[in-house]
């Protein structure tokens, strides 16, 4: 494989950092595929490995780009998925079609921000865009990414992401890439940059400028490049696995794994697969033209997990592999458990055989259930769910004589009265092991002021029962018999959502509300399972990682803190990286409205040529029914502090 770092211009002047890899092994023309991400390609998010591969086993150049402003693009990095982004993603594909070492046939793929981008690029046509995998990708921005799940401020995410982008996109181009004057560039990219999160903080609501992006609402029906969606139940991106697929007109194949916010080969938890040559099936069938099979097998492929005892570090769920012929499977049905079937308790105490079933409301509860996306520690995996089960309404079904398999989205249909006028909903449906451990199979919230739709929240009318519906995220999931299913239904799910503003209780009435699992009945049609090559044996797992729980008894006041990151060594060009993440979340027992998060993010990166720093310093709290935010950047070059950036923002609280 032969590397080219090149630039491409765009139309307003601004040029885009590209790195070729072109195979050594054939000779041209190759089909091309396109990655474009925000991350560095060339240092804090090198993955050559995985390009080496593409290129020598599959044949195909790799064409990686840094979005504008980051890494050694110019121009600057305004926020997520701009129009002007995605025009330049559309002029390198252009490009790369016509040039002369390429057969004019282009693919686009990544993990996370370019799976995301991979979508919304399709959903604009681009005649010589020809195939895509999308990889831990989203399709609706504002409740299914590091926003507002359910119309709820995320929570924890505040000390990684958003403080994440502030200290890179403070970084330098790399010197030897840039070339001469990439001291000036720095030094604009650090007066201009703007932190992204401070326009996620104004949207409250699902407006349009989070429907920019978001193929949910009209994008699918226009993608016509052959898509193949990769998928982790650990994962946070997963839910629009199946409905993304089931809307989909292009060519499609549906890999649906059990994995994290991390790659196939690596994740934990497992089982760990190879992804690498289902990707140039991909690839080789649709940019090449290969009769290779791979549009003639079943196009669903699921991991089926099953009861699996829980643990935050798990190294991989019990459970196989399948294929399903079509989504939604023809043996599909829907298992209706009203909770007037289950036998109920209210904060650990008996609710007798009718209710009324009324909670009172702790900010607190949700901390065994970790974040909403697990990826590299310390973002594990939920545990033991009985410690939060204590301070909920839980429902338990009557022990299984046979097996219980679910695929889907199961649903919460609930009859509840606040006695507040801004409140959440948060489900978590379990199983529960004979000996009692409680593992968390999916979960999901909602703001009730978003009981109608996110774009026009209304506040509740304190006590006057509502109705509302709250789906709860992509699963597969077997109950062994004997096993119990369970679900637990509190009034926050801290600290991987904010809390609410304030305390009260929640009343279900339990006659007019059920659980509707979406059930499988029968053996499935295809007898003979997946195979796929092993991934590594072993998870990644960090050299130095920390996830603290903290009650504050005298304070009354709950804290969740962590810390990871460290030194990573000599990469490409002499470099040297460090990067570390620390902070805490913390919120009142007593006064949810009062909660806070503080967090510091740094990258060192030393070059032969010279050594820069970034750090980013924020605090979000909140005081009942306003945000109030801080953030700071400081930037170094060779130990010297050369750049200090602060922002502040005090904004309602709109219905959030």
């Amino acid at each position: 494989m032969s590397d080219e770092h090149t630039f491409l211009t765009m139309d307003d002047g601004v040029r885009i950092a590209i790195t070729l890899h072109l195979p050594d092994r054939s000779d041209p023309p190759w089909p091309v595929v396109f990655e474009a991400r925000p991350y560095r390609k060339d240092d804090v998010s090198d993955a050559t490995a995985l390009y080496r591969r593409l290129c020598d086993e599959g044949d195909l150049a790799v064409c990686r780009a840094d979005v504008r402003g980051t890494g050694s693009s110019e121009g600057v990095a305004r926020d997520e998925y701009t129009a002007r982004e995605l025009e330049d993603h559309l002029r390198t594909i252009a490009w790369l079609a016509d040039q002369d070492w390429s057969t004019g046939s282009v693919g686009m793929f990544g993990t996370s921000y370019s799976g995301f981008n991979s979508l919304q690029v399709a959903a604009l046509r681009p005649p010589a865009l020809r195939a895509i995998i999308p990889i831990y990708a989203t399709d609706r921005r504002y409740t299914d990414d590091v926003h507002y799940g359910g119309g709820v401020r995320r929570g924890i995410d505040f000390l990684d992401y958003p403080l994440l982008m502030v200290a890179m996109n403070a970084l330098p181009p790399v010197p030897s890439v840039y070339g001469d004057g990439w001291r000036e560039a720095w030094r604009r990219r650090i007066e201009t940059t703007e932190p992204w999160f401070l326009a996620w903080l104004e949207h409250q609501r699902e407006d349009d400028y989070w429907r920019h992006g978001s193929v949910w609402f009209d994008g699918y029906e226009e993608i016509r490049a052959a898509t193949m969606i990769i998928a982790g139940h650990a994962d946070g991106y997963h839910n629009m696995a199946f409905r993304g697929f089931e809307r989909l007109r292009a060519p499609k194949r549906l890999l649906f794994g059990p994995w994290s916010h991390m790659s196939p080969r690596l994740s934990m938890p497992g089982p760990r697969i190879d992804h690498v040559p289902e990707m140039i099936r991909w690839w080789h069938r649709w940019l090449r033209g290969d009769d290779n099979g791979v549009d003639r097998e079943p196009p669903i492929v699921v991991f089926v997990r099953r009861s699996t005892p829980p643990r935050a570090d798990l190294d991989a769920y019990e459970g196989s592999w399948r294929f399903e012929p079509t989504w939604p499977p023809e043996r599909l049905r829907e298992d209706r458990r009203p909770l007037a079937s289950a036998s109920a308790r209210a904060a650990g105490v008996d609710a007798g055989p009718h209710g009324p079933d009324r909670l009172e409301v702790r900010g607190d509860v949700g901390t065994t259930g970790s974040i909403w996306c697990a990826a590299d520690l310390p973002f594990g995996e939920p545990w033991d769910q009985r410690p939060d089960e204590a301070f909920s309404l839980v429902y338990d079904w009557a022990p299984l004589a046979e097996p219980l398999e679910i695929l889907g989205h199961p649903r919460l249909e609930l009859v509840v009265a606040s006695t507040e006028p801004v409140a959440f909903v948060s489900a978590k449906l379990c199983d529960v092991f004979p000996d009692g451990r409680s593992a968390l199979v999916t979960r999901g919230i909602v703001n009730l002021t978003h009981r109608e739709g996110h774009a026009e929240p209304r506040p509740l009318e304190p006590g006057a029962p509502v109705r509302v519906e709250v789906e709860l995220d992509a699963t597969s999931w077997v109950w062994e018999p004997g096993h119990r299913v369970r679900l637990a239904v509190a009034g926050a799910d801290f600290p991987s959502s904010w809390p609410p503003p304030a305390a009260g209780s929640l009343t279900v009435d339990r006659g007019a509300s059920a659980l509707v699992l979406p059930t499988l009945v029968g053996p499935c049609p295809i007898e003979e399972p997946p195979v796929f090559a092993p991934g590594e044996p072993e998870p990644h797992r960090p050299e130095r990682v920390a996830w603290e729980v903290v009650e504050d008894v005298v304070g009354r006041e709950r804290r969740v803190r962590i810390d990871h990151g460290g030194v990573r060594g000599a990469g490409a060009r002499g470099l040297e990286l460090l990067d570390r993440y620390r902070g805490e979340i913390a919120v009142s027992i007593d006064d949810p409205g009062r909660a806070r998060a503080s967090g510091v993010v740094r990258y060192e990166l030393a070059w032969p040529q010279v050594r820069v720093a970034t750090e980013s310093r924020g605090t979000l709290r909140t005081t009942g029914d306003r945000w109030h935010l801080e953030l700071e950047l400081e930037v170094w070059e060779d130990g010297r502090s050369v750049a200090t950036r602060r922002w502040e923002r005090s904004v309602p609280r709109d219905l959030a």
